[in-house]
């Protein structure tokens, strides 16, 4: 499992972020929990493989927010049902 992590500037309020939880799903359908924050400016989920971050970020910018950055790393179940 991978967490990857994405920088967005220009999230103003919940309506942003789903906005761009919409643009993620659709560029990676099998992304899980995927979560935005305005107040981080950032956005995060999980994937079974690497993503293709020029193809992320292309999928975020369409929406008119600005991708600054895009992160991967190992991700590790927390508990049980996490």
């Amino acid at each position: 499992m991978i967490k990857t992590t994405v920088n967005v500037e220009g999230m103003m309020c919940s309506m942003c972020e789903a906005h761009i939880s919409d643009a993620i799903r659709n560029a990676i359908p099998n992304a899980k929990k995927v979560k935005a924050s305005h107040s981080k400016n950032e956005a995060t989920f999980i994937t079974e493989d690497n993503v293709d971050d020029k193809m992320l970020k292309e999928a975020i910018e369409k929406t008119g927010y600005t991708c600054v950055s895009v992160s991967s790393e190992p991700y590790k179940k927390k508990g049980l049902f996490v």
